[in-house]
């Protein structure tokens, strides 16, 4: 896919922000990753909007504060769904009990015509355990690879993918007791 020339590439953003300390080439950062990272963070919360707000901001809080240590191993995208995961773990640390309320919350399976397409996705994959999850949703909703799930959640390529089998298993079962075929 080519970009137009009056697109600066993310490390032209970077090195615009780290050498002249321009604030705005990281806006353009933000605004180029946003929708991509609350996505992320929508589809880990099982839809609570204000909490991938805020997740999402923290985390380009934290990339901001800490964009000197981007090393250019991986993408800037991956980076950032590092540093976002990173977040939620801690996030979800610190609240012990909520990956327990947004399942209990959300496990109540009602017939898909009384429902909207994003509702069926989040009573889909709260069945999930939360690494299932999170590389499901990174593999199949942001279009990450293995390689870069792998970076982000530090997981080796061989759990990855078993995480991967499993949570297909289960959003396939349970699609398929919901109507779905």
């Amino acid at each position: 896919m080519n970009k137009p020339k009056n697109k600066l590439s993310d490390l032209a953003l970077i090195a615009q922000v780290l050498v002249l300390k321009d604030t705005r080439a990281f806006d353009k950062l933000v605004q180029r990753h946003q929708s991509n990272l609350r996505r992320f963070f929508m589809n880990q919360t099982l839809g609570n909007k204000m909490l991938s707000d805020d997740l999402a901001q923290e985390t380009f809080i934290k990339a901001y504060l800490h964009l000197a240590s981007f090393n250019r191993k991986a993408s800037f995208s991956t980076w950032l769904h590092s540093i976002g995961y990173n977040v939620l773990y801690d996030y979800l640390r610190t609240q012990k009990s909520i990956s327990t309320e947004l399942e209990a919350k959300h496990s109540v399976a009602t017939p898909s015509n009384q429902l909207d397409n994003s509702t069926d996705l989040y009573n889909a994959l709260s069945i999930l355990s939360a690494t299932e999850r999170t590389c499901i949703t990174l593999h199949y909703m942001e279009d990450i690879s293995v390689a870069d799930i792998c970076d982000i959640v530090g997981l080796p390529t061989g759990t990855v993918k078993s995480h991967l089998s499993r949570g297909r298993t289960k959003l396939s079962k349970f699609l398929k007791q919901n109507g779905y075929e």
